[in-house]
């Protein structure tokens, strides 16, 4: 009599496939290309970390994890590094170049060791780079403006270094880009007015260097920063006034000018930004009065006015506490 045969149910088919999808998985190697970058850094670099940083394979190997610190991503037939974060370990030396061998990182974390050195123009690589932390380091020379290749960058923090020269018009190349943290180092010249292209971008923080220029020169092209919410210029060389202009800016909040030498009076123009929460005039050399509108603005807590020559009975809003700027966190 006939075998009756049934065709395979799904469920056989997937018992028969299984161990042929483990056995592609177990054998999926690294890049080449990656694992040698790494190995660079980890024999080159006397890093803290690499004690943890066992065997020879940074995606982990049979037993062995991941290197503390990276992170993949299965491409095709390989694995791939598309993470690198290695803050607050006491990194001593230059920025590894190695680095720049990493093409498919989305993220780059070295903030808060002892990088010296500049930043290698090797970095425009990195065209896959959404976030580049490498704030609270010892980083010199100029900016480079090889960034501005970065087209995925979303966030880039270089504040708490030692960058000096000019900030590189090339970073108003950056499509993507939301937030911009350039506080805290030894700039020089004019903030350039083409930032205000960016279509996207929210944050920017360019206080405690040595900029000059005018608020009028930054905010000149029309419908510039579109999405801006905080700015920061304070502790600069910045003159002139505020112009009307920049109730153009509707969606500010925050409006740090603080410790410049701006001068003039203060314009209506501020007062009509909807949603204008904070705004610090405090040692500049403005004049005058300050028209009521601000003092009736639903939405301002804090408007700091000590150290001008404002008539007589000017008063402040709120009570002037030392800002925490966000650059201790990350809005992502």
């Amino acid at each position: 009599m006939a075998e009756n045969h049934r065709p395979p149910t799904a469920f056989s088919v997937i018992l028969f496939l299984l161990p042929l999808f483990l056995t592609a998985v177990v054998h999926c190697k690294t890049l080449k290309r990656d694992v040698k970058a790494l190995n660079e850094i980890k024999s080159s670099l006397g890093w803290r970390v690499v004690y943890s940083w066992v065997g020879d394979d940074p995606c982990g190997d049979g037993d062995l994890p991941p290197w503390s610190g990276v992170t993949c991503l299965t491409q095709g037939d390989y694995r791939v590094v598309t993470e690198l974060e290695v803050y607050a370990v006491s990194i001593v030396g230059p920025f590894p170049v190695a680095v720049t061998n990493l093409l498919d990182l989305t993220r780059l974390d070295l903030h808060n060791n002892k990088l010296t050195g500049p930043i290698p123009p090797q970095i425009g690589r990195l065209k896959r780079l959404k976030v580049l932390n490498l704030r609270w380091n010892k980083l010199q020379d100029i900016i480079p403006p090889e960034i501005g290749e970065l087209k995925s960058l979303t966030h880039l923090y270089l504040s708490f270094n030692n960058f000096k020269g000019e900030i590189p018009k090339e970073l108003a190349d950056l499509p993507e880009l939301r937030y911009l943290y350039l506080h805290e180092n030894r700039l020089t010249g004019r903030i350039p007015p083409e930032l205000g292209t960016l279509q996207h971008l929210r944050h920017l923080d360019v206080g405690n260097n040595h900029l000059v220029g005018t608020i009028r020169e930054l905010i000149r092209f029309e419908g510039c920063f579109p999405s801006l919410r905080n700015l920061y210029l304070n502790n600069n060389y910045l003159t002139g006034g505020i112009p009307t202009q920049i109730a153009n800016l509707s969606n500010l909040e925050i409006l740090h000018l603080s410790y410049n030498k701006m001068t003039g009076i203060v314009p209506f123009g501020p007062a009509h930004i909807p949603r204008l929460t904070y705004f610090y005039l405090d040692h500049n050399q403005f004049t005058g009065r300050i028209p009521d509108a601000f003092y009736k603005h639903p939405f301002i807590k804090e408007m700091y006015i000590e150290g001008n020559a404002f008539r007589p009975g000017v008063n402040p809003i709120g009570f002037h506490k030392v800002l925490e700027v966000s650059d201790t966190e990350f809005l992502f």
